[in-house]
């Protein structure tokens, strides 16, 4: 079904010119030089073919160039009319074997020359000249070429707009070549069912992980082949069809408009689209990631992208009598959702694969952030407020130890993301494991903090169906909760009598406190005495009747909190936390008023 639903968004995006999708026979490549050349041939410069992005800082240009980067084998395999420097020019930065550098040049050149006679175009044959004029060890004079770093160059005649390759006498040549070029056998194909020349190689797929390119579909070891098939007649797929669902997946993954379509999730390339232009589509992505910031009123701003999140928002905040405002007929519109991971070999590996209606999508989107809702520690008048949606990635964040005030991403468990992200789109039950790992960062850390507390508590609301309140819920008897609030209480009397002190009792006392609660609050409420000794009388009784109307339902201390337990007591202690800072941010405003 992935192949099949890559194959069909090939016909749509061909007719939308922003994805510049590949006809047969051509791809969409990243250029970052080009040689220009006079008409008869003598080089007049090796330039920087790199344009400016939305940020201002040189990024490549895309262009649609004679056939695809696919170098499958060995040996030498120069590209026509476009190729990396050391098949252009015979130079590689920090060549550790310019004897093959040479060799690549050489290929590339006898390929050029050969066709001399076949293409008669004269922006062509200065090509011709060019290369054979030309001296490898030249290269070393335009330090543009390290400027530019790796990636493709294209040919030009200088004073013309357009690249040699774009002449309309070398595309008629390179159309006719294409549609003669020698095939394999024919069979059914399995995304299409018709009989027609099956792909021997797939094509590679781009941007997946750090590899540079791979195959999703591939057979490049015994072991995986099966009735004596080789290859990829192991699963066979038509050239046209393997064409299209390769061209489909390279425009969403490194294409002009990809920042719309994927994102990233842990060590896995989330892919996202749906069966035709949404404006969920344009700003999924990027509501994903958490860049929520492009809703400012700066100048600058697209305020076509501005709107479209703000009917997202609205839709999530308000519900299914806000869906139409976001998109039309959202109940029969499909999205896809697509994991991609790069394995070894040249491989891709496929984590998930969803797809449903955008109706679907947004009900258990909204069901999400229903379920993991809580009061927010730092609200939007601080100055970094927590956010109202917080992202998988924030989420799984919190599970990774953090260095240098960064999550170690290479730290989080990766059979965390596909069913967190599963239970969020789907509204399945969230996953134990991403419980447990919240749990254990707390105990190592002793961090009580927002987006932690939220995931607790939609494991508790969504798969326990417990009722948990978003904010200090002071008739809740439960006594974790209690405790957990008995001890954001303890931690308060300490810092009002000692003031900021190295390691409080929090640093100390937390996870076992949280965990053997009958063997650690004795000792801590004999401490607490000597603290609230120290506080003003008003102060000193207001905190001893709330520690006493905290306790009244409490019968003993549990000699063990198991994880619900130690759920509700890490919930506990954040809302009491909350409420205590909240009253003390009240005081000093309204003294501020006063004065």
């Amino acid at each position: 079904m992935i192949l099949q639903s890559l194959y069909e968004l090939y016909e749509r995006l061909k007719t939308e010119p922003d994805y510049q999708i590949a006809p047969p026979g051509y791809s969409l490549q990243k250029i970052v030089f080009r040689v220009v050349l006079h008409p008869d041939g003598r080089l007049h410069a090796i330039e920087d073919a790199r344009i400016k992005g939305n940020d201002g800082r040189l990024i490549p240009r895309q262009l649609l160039v004679p056939g695809n980067s696919n170098r499958s084998g060995s040996g030498f395999k120069p590209l026509f009319l476009w190729d990396k420097p050391e098949y252009m020019l015979g130079y590689k930065s920090d060549d550790d074997n310019p004897e093959r550098t040479t060799d690549a040049f050489k290929s590339f050149r006898e390929r050029h020359l050969g066709l001399r006679e076949d293409i008669r175009s004269n922006a062509y044959q200065a090509v011709c000249i060019f290369l054979e004029r030309w001296k490898p060890a030249q290269a070393s004079g335009w330090p543009v070429l390290n400027e530019v770093g790796p990636g493709y160059g294209v040919f030009q005649i200088i004073g013309q707009a357009g690249f040699i390759h774009e002449e309309s006498m070398v595309q008629d040549w390179w159309s006719n070549s294409y549609s003669q070029r020698e095939t394999s056998p024919d069979g059914q194909c399995l995304i299409t069912g018709d009989w027609a020349p099956i792909a021997r190689l797939q094509y590679k797929i781009k941007k997946v992980g750090a590899q540079g390119e791979s195959q999703i579909v591939s057979f490049n070891d015994l072991a995986f082949e099966s009735y004596g098939k080789s290859q990829s007649f192991n699963a066979p797929i038509s050239e046209p069809a393997a064409f299209r669902y390769a061209t489909a997946l390279n425009a969403l993954l490194d294409g002009p408009i990809s920042y719309k379509h994927r994102f990233t999730l842990g060590d896995t390339t989330v892919v996202f689209w749906t069966e035709k232009p949404t404006n969920t589509e344009d700003i999924f992505a990027i509501f994903a990631e958490g860049q929520l910031n492009l809703i400012s009123d700066e100048p600058g701003q697209d305020d076509r992208i501005r709107q479209k999140i703000r009917l997202f928002l609205k839709a999530l905040r308000q519900g299914k009598e806000a869906y139409p405002d976001l998109d039309r007929k959202p109940d029969r519109t499909k999205f896809y959702l697509l994991g991609l991971t790069g394995q070894a070999k040249g491989r891709i590996g496929v984590r998930f694969f969803y797809r449903d209606t955008l109706s679907k999508l947004l009900d258990n989107l909204r069901r999400h952030y229903s379920d993991i809702a809580v009061v927010r520690q730092f609200g939007s008048g601080s100055r970094h407020p927590d956010p109202e949606f917080p992202t998988l990635q924030q989420i799984l964040d919190e599970t990774a130890i953090r260095r240098q005030n960064k999550p170690d991403r290479k730290k989080i468990p990766p059979v965390l993301e596909a069913p967190l992200l599963r239970a969020v789109i789907a509204g399945t039950p969230y996953p134990l494991g991403i419980s447990l790992a919240i749990m254990r960062r707390i105990h190592a850390d002793r961090q009580v903090n927002y987006v932690r507390v939220c995931i607790i508590a939609g494991y508790l609301r969504r798969n326990l169906k417990k009722e948990v309140s978003m904010c200090l819920d002071n008739e809740c008897k439960d006594p974790s909760y209690r405790l957990g609030r008995l001890f954001a209480v303890l931690e308060k009397v300490q810092g009002e009598a000692l003031g900021k002190i190295n390691a409080g009792i929090r640093d100390r006392f937390y996870s076992s406190a949280s965990a053997t609660p009958g063997i650690v609050f004795p000792r801590i409420l004999r401490t607490y005495q000597h603290h609230l000794a120290k506080l003003p009388e008003g102060l000193r009784i207001n905190r001893e009747r709330l520690v006493q109307e905290i306790l009244a339902p409490v019968k003993e201390f549990p000699a063990h909190l198991d994880l619900v337990g130690q759920g509700l007591f890490a919930l506990g202690y954040y809302h009491q936390a909350k409420e205590l800072w909240t009253a003390k941010d009240k005081k000093e405003k309204e003294k501020g008023g006063e004065e």
